[in-house]
């Protein structure tokens, strides 16, 4: 089983809509080492972090979990989308999604929390420059994780 962050700006797919939904695909990552993390490593029934991003207080507001294995983006497809590709076709598709499932929303564990835990110092989501919308949380990141949102109500 492998553990992964994703995040979603709240206004466009709030944890609160995962919930509403048996799941939801995870459409228009248009960058290629995210879209080679979904394609190459998710697996279904892996752990997801559901990271709230470019919000006033961005951080992880719920567990979900990957619920299907990666399949083609049809937004790439879609001229009236925002995230066509004129360069993509339904036999060479460039961008690939995955289905997630909301398990539970938990407290907000803010970016600002997330990096006074020297535990977590070696995060991907915590390090300079880190803008992709998938990074793979280690098992170790991922227990603390888990241990924080029960610990912490």
């Amino acid at each position: 089983m492998a553990y992964w962050l994703m995040k979603s700006e709240p206004d466009e797919i709030s944890i609160d809509d995962v919930l509403a939904l048996p799941s939801i695909p995870w459409f228009g990552v248009r960058n290629y080492q995210a879209r080679n993390f979904m394609r190459d490593g998710m697996k279904v029934g892996d752990g997801v972090l559901f990271y709230h991003s470019s919000c006033a207080e961005p951080g992880i507001a719920g567990l979900a979990e990957v619920a299907s294995t990666a399949y083609p983006d049809h937004t790439q497809f879609e001229k009236d989308s925002k995230y066509f590709d004129p360069k993509a076709t339904q036999e060479t598709p460039r961008w690939m999604m995955v289905d997630v499932k909301a398990k539970r929303k938990t407290r907000l564990l803010s970016l600002a929390e997330l990096r006074t835990y020297p535990e977590l110092a070696d995060m991907m989501v915590l390090q300079k420059g880190s803008r992709l919308s998938i990074t793979p949380v280690k098992p170790d990141e991922w227990r603390f994780i888990q241990k924080l949102l029960k610990e912490q109500v």
